[in-house]
């Protein structure tokens, strides 16, 4: 008796963990519209929950859920993980759609967990044809023309700002050559150098003249010191000598400084004028004695501190043989960008328009 009745508890045991078993998968599936028109599209949704340590198997669906409803795609498994990963929800979607009208029954989908089958509960779907108008049968409507895309700015932005770079590279490349052919830099360089007073300036051409020019021929030597005194006179006593006689200066020094200072001028003045015009070779200690004539009239004529600030001297300096290969290359490679984005326009212009 007692053997029958261990017999028993084991028996309600192992049926009680069948179904225990059994209950730990649910499969479930629903539609999200039982009413579509012909080529509408409709979603089948699957969801299968079991014990995160089983598997699972989909049924096997081609191109058909049944004859008549056709599956458009499926979508991949979605799995969420419950009870602290110890249950599994997976989720699969059928987009169908069908193109014959009718009412639609669609059997359990079977699935195997364990290589145990499952079944969800079946579906409907109603097919709905397009409604025609039976009482205006005659009237037929062709097809419609090509509707024209409304205008947008982003369509033709590429094209836009192509024609603002394809008119920078024209005018680059335009203000380059000029550059080149003018041997003129593309960013001037400018140097600045101050102004020396026109005692110094006097000073330094008259070393010049003594070291370079001395044993040269009279004429010329007498040329340069007097224009040397005639600038000298022009910037420091503010009248034009260059365009005045030796004796026109003399006359107008004499009203601004001592008349006994300026009888050892006005000697050097009329000596240079005998060699240059009257072919005078006056001997060498005359040349010393002019020369040092020239440098006390300087000496004594001169002011230390300038009335007023004089201008620098601006130069712009040429291109280095550098500058013209970099301006160059620059101009060949500024050609290709700006046939490159020529064509490039066409290519967009063509697209947009035909």
């Amino acid at each position: 008796m007692r053997i029958f009745k261990g017999v028993i508890i084991l028996l309600l045991l192992i049926l009680n963990s069948s179904i225990s078993c059994a209950q730990s998968v649910t499969v479930d599936a629903n539609i999200d519209s039982m009413r579509i028109l012909i080529g509408e599209q409709a979603k089948i949704k699957l969801e299968v929950g079991m014990n995160a340590n089983q598997k699972l198997q989909w049924p096997l669906l081609k191109d058909t859920i049944i004859k008549g409803v056709e599956i458009v795609e499926a979508l991949k498994p979605d799995t969420q993980f419950l009870n602290n990963g110890q249950r599994m929800l997976i989720t699969k979607q059928y987009i169908v759609t069908s193109f014959d009208s009718a009412l639609y029954y669609i059997p359990p989908f079977n699935v195997l967990v364990d290589k145990r089958p499952y079944k969800s509960k079946s579906l409907a779907l109603q097919v709905l044809s397009v409604p025609v108008d039976t009482i205006h049968s005659d009237n037929f409507f062709g097809p419609k023309t090509v509707m024209k895309p409304p205008f947008a700015w982003s369509d033709w932005g590429g094209v836009i700002i192509s024609i603002l770079l394809i008119t920078t590279f024209i005018f680059l490349i335009i203000f380059f050559i000029k550059r080149y052919k003018d041997n003129k830099p593309i960013i001037k360089t400018i140097k600045s150098i101050p102004q020396l007073p026109p005692h110094l300036k006097a000073m330094q051409e008259i070393e010049r003249i003594k070291k370079e020019k001395k044993d040269s021929d009279p004429k010329e030597y007498y040329t340069l010191l007097t224009d040397t005194l005639r600038t000298y006179i022009k910037e420091r006593f503010d009248f034009n000598a260059m365009e005045m006689t030796s004796s026109e200066i003399i006359e107008r020094l004499k009203q601004e400084e001592d008349k006994s200072s300026m009888e050892e001028l006005n000697i050097l003045l009329q000596t240079a004028d005998l060699v240059k015009f009257a072919k005078f070779n006056p001997l060498i200690n005359e040349n010393d004695r002019n020369l040092i004539s020239a440098i006390d009239f300087i000496n004594g004529t001169k002011v230390e501190i300038e009335q007023k600030p004089k201008p620098d001297i601006v130069i712009e300096e040429k291109r280095s043989q550098k500058a013209k290969l970099l301006l160059g290359g620059s101009i060949v490679i500024l050609f290709f960008a700006m046939l490159g984005l020529i064509a490039y326009l066409v290519w967009n212009i063509y697209d947009l328009c035909f």
